[in-house]
């Protein structure tokens, strides 16, 4: 229902915006395709990044997989993340899925998931804060008020939880609760037993901050190349690139497409990004097309590529995972 209301409000919206979306199009047929080109490589080095993470996970649990066979699994994943409504949680359960039936330890394979999402979120925040820096007094005070009012809610949502957690009534609740979930379903009860041990095996992995430099960093580019796409996009198009707004206006971006409320987050990214590219000093139709043009390669060209990696990973018998030995 949310879904539908979003895409409504976005055909609605196009309507509203079409001789904008008219300018964007004629922009978008004399497109400079070297510069084009760029964004094709930035991108492709993004998701070579977004692989190489849970790569250097699995090398620290021992599991000695090379980057290509990961690769497949982490385009597969994000295919399904972009293809449903709250997609991301489909994908984590598959990757998961995939992980166990090719031996890694359903343990290392929940600290991958979780561990991996962690640097990815602190990545794109590192990006935020970068971007709150360049921009700039004037139009960090543009997006501050809306952030500041999401962090105080999230705060006292956690005050609340901590609150509540002081009593045995509220711990019994939610522990009898948690158990019911594990004894009606055998998958459910998987994951209980592998989340119980995340912070465990995650510590196990290697001990110390050094280990974890590499996979964060990782994790940092693959937002920093995926931006870089944008930025290409926008130069392809000789309309000229905001650059003191742009990491803001991108990372930004991320956050509510994170939520998949629609496929692909389809509407509600595109909305967003060309808002606040209008909003760091582009006119209306250059906006509108770098974004087009963004989303065509970071979404739409990944897709078919994602989908034929899932039909393969998806029906190719697993090898067992290799760990070195003793």
């Amino acid at each position: 229902m949310g879904a539908g209301l979003l895409v409504t409000a976005a055909v609605l919206a196009a309507i509203w915006q079409r001789h904008q979306l008219a300018q964007a199009f004629a922009l978008i047929a004399r497109v400079r395709l070297p510069q084009l080109g760029v964004g094709v490589v930035c991108e492709a080095l993004s998701v070579l990044c977004f692989a190489a993470v849970p790569w250097r996970l699995l090398w620290a649990g021992g599991v000695r997989w090379g980057l290509r066979r990961v690769a497949a699994i982490a385009v597969a994943a994000n295919a399904v993340a972009g293809a449903l409504p709250g997609g991301a949680a489909f994908a984590s359960a598959w990757v998961f899925q995939q992980l166990s039936r090719r031996g890694v330890a359903p343990a290392l394979a929940a600290a991958v998931l979780v561990v991996g999402g962690a640097l990815s979120a602190l990545g794109l925040g590192i990006l935020i804060v970068i971007g709150l820096l360049t921009v700039g007094a004037a139009g960090a005070a543009a997006v501050l008020r809306p952030v500041t009012g999401v962090l105080l809610l999230a705060s006292a949502v956690g005050l609340l939880a901590v609150s509540l957690s002081r009593f045995a009534g509220f711990r019994d609740a939610v522990r009898r609760v948690w158990e019911g979930a594990g004894r009606r379903s055998a998958q459910v009860r998987q994951a209980q037993r592998g989340l119980a041990h995340v912070m465990e095996q995650a510590r196990s992995l290697q001990p110390g901050v050094r280990p974890w430099l590499l996979p964060g960093a990782l994790a940092l580019l693959n937002w920093v190349f995926d931006a870089a796409c944008l930025a290409a996009c926008l130069w392809a198009l000789g309309s000229g690139v905001p650059w003191r707004g742009l990491l803001l206006a991108y990372g930004l971006t991320q956050i509510p497409g994170s939520l998949r409320l629609t496929p692909g987050s389809l509407g509600v990214a595109e909305a967003s990004l060309s808002a606040l590219l209008v909003l760091y000093g582009l006119p209306p139709g250059p906006a509108i097309a770098g974004t087009l043009l963004y989303r065509a390669i970071s979404y739409w060209a990944l897709q078919p590529v994602g989908w034929a990696s899932w039909l393969a990973v998806t029906f190719r018998p697993g090898r067992p995972a290799r760990r070195p030995e003793r």
